[in-house]
């Protein structure tokens, strides 16, 4: 249980379903290969942290097929939306689809991949995708290191809809705040054209929780631009490679993160429904 008090309607923006591994495969080209983490159990520990909505991530190991994730939005379809994984070519059909069944964005991972090579994006046929997505309202969410793409508020100055990146930006914190891929990543979303979730701090901290070499980072991300910051749990954490947080922990980190709590509710209720619709 947190000791903060989350406010009405708040929202994680970024958690995975996952399995049973013996009802749904894994694509075969994933590079890592989870425990079973399931929609109840997910669903219990909202309610323990006081978390009314949530945003279902499509995780790599699944590849596009984002079955897994659309039952879970068939189930729960006023409290969870989606964000899913599509082939350049996905049909118009199948977007409407998604569309329908609850999703409002498609995420591109660059990190999670075999042959990953640093500071390269694909923009061209992203572009294109991102056009056919924009007549949805969807978004285009990223995961990628912000330290590789010091340009990264040129790249994206006119692309066709607003992006969304995950972790913080997911760079180390010994790289320091001036590190040019953060600032480029402030300056974009000073800009209004791009989100940032306040996810997953044990992917960027040097230390233990309550990882405080992160607090500044979360700091300079909302002075940038409240309106376009949100938060989420990265449940269930399957990057976490130190001991395994506690969610109520890490839910605490708010009231070093955001201590006003004006600015909490516009993180955790005001600014995610307008992302995702709710």
């Amino acid at each position: 249980m947190p000791k903060l008090r989350l406010p009405a309607r708040a929202c994680d923006t970024h958690a995975h379903i996952l399995g049973p591994a013996s009802s749904y495969a894994y694509a075969p080209a994933r590079v890592y290969t989870p425990h079973d983490c399931l929609l109840p159990d997910y669903l219990h520990m909202l309610d323990k942290l006081g978390v009314e909505r949530a945003v279902l991530v499509q995780p790599s190991v699944y590849g596009t097929d984002n079955t897994v994730m659309l039952e879970a939005l068939k189930q729960h379809a006023k409290r969870l939306r989606g964000v899913a994984v599509v082939a350049p070519d996905v049909a118009d059909a199948d977007l409407s689809a998604l569309n329908d069944a609850g999703v409002r964005g498609v995420r591109v991972n660059i990190v999670d991949v075999k042959d990953r090579k640093p500071g390269t994006l694909p923009l061209d046929p992203l572009r294109s995708l991102a056009e056919r997505i924009h007549p949805l309202g969807w978004h285009m969410e990223f995961l990628l290191h912000v330290d590789e793409f010091p340009e990264l508020d040129d790249a994206f100055a006119d692309f066709p809809v607003e992006i969304v990146l995950g972790h913080l930006g997911y760079m180390s914190t010994d790289k320091g705040l001036e590190a040019p891929g953060f600032q480029a990543l402030l300056r974009l979303v000073k800009s209004g054209r791009c989100w940032v979730k306040l996810t997953g701090p044990y992917r960027i901290a040097n230390g233990p929780l309550p990882y405080s070499d992160v607090t500044p980072f979360a700091h300079a991300l909302l002075a940038a631009n409240p309106e376009r910051i949100v938060w989420g749990t990265d449940w269930p954490h399957v990057m976490a490679t130190g001991a395994m947080p506690n969610d109520g922990d890490l839910a605490d980190l708010l009231s070093d993160w955001i201590p006003d709590a004006r600015l909490r509710e516009r993180v955790l209720v005001t600014n995610p429904a307008r992302l995702y619709g709710f």
